[in-house]
């Protein structure tokens, strides 16, 4: 198997079936959340960073020549996407220097993983602009924006809430 098909498939979690892109989402948390329990909001961005890196680089490689395929064994996109949607309630709670917030905080988790896979599922606006490009890039850039409307939409609902609700 080559780097670019073990990147892509998240080390072969694209293969499980059903539901590859779920998952992948799925692994995505977890390993998300142990990255954020031991490096933190930072050692996350970081991560997040390089996955979004790694994904343009392995789609690129793997669909050279094949345009409009967006094969589900490629699961590299969920994993930066969510870890695009765990950033948010991370950074809150980061700032507020709450440790461990993946465990006492659940709800914020269990918010982005529902809201990413809905979002990656729906594809409103640019989610869905992304998804027709039918190039390899197109593939990376859905999911990046699917995970940015889930990590806002997970920050209205802990507004709505610890706002609203908690009054």
């Amino acid at each position: 198997m080559s780097l670019a098909r073990i990147v892509a498939t998240v080390g072969g979690i694209g293969r499980l079936r059903p539901a590859p892109g779920t998952w992948g989402s799925a692994a995505a948390v977890i390993l998300g959340l142990a990255i954020d329990r031991f490096l933190g909001f930072p050692g996350l961005a970081v991560a997040t960073a390089i996955a979004v890196a790694a994904g343009f680089w392995a789609t690129r490689m793997l669909l050279h020549g094949r345009p409009g395929e967006d094969p589900g064994e490629i699961v590299i996109d969920e994993l930066a996407g969510q870890w695009i949607a765990l950033l948010f309630p991370s950074a809150a709670f980061w700032q507020r220097d709450i440790p461990d917030w993946a465990f006492v905080a659940w709800p914020g988790w269990v918010a982005a993983f529902l809201f990413f896979r809905l979002f990656d599922i729906w594809k409103p606006g640019p989610i869905g602009r992304a998804d027709r490009r039918g190039d390899p890039a197109g593939v990376m850039i859905d999911d990046l924006w699917a995970g940015i409307f889930a990590g806002l939409a997970t920050i209205v609902a802990a507004g709505i809430a610890h706002g609203i609700l908690m009054r």
